[in-house]
């Protein structure tokens, strides 16, 4: 990749970085009740790793 990265790429690249994360904590309670105990990376719809995906930016 280019030494000095345009703006718009850079944009991409933070958007696509935002995608390897897991959802916030809180969701787990307002998606599934207070009782039910989910890892908050199962309801992440969009999950991306360096190993698996590529990423077009």
């Amino acid at each position: 990749m280019a030494r000095y990265k345009h703006p718009s790429r850079k944009k991409r690249l933070i958007k696509e970085k935002s995608h390897t994360k897991w959802a916030p904590f809180w969701t787990v309670p307002k998606k599934y009740g207070t009782g039910r105990r989910i890892h908050p990376g199962r309801h992440t719809t969009v999950k991306r790793s360096w190993r698996r995906n590529r990423t077009k930016a």
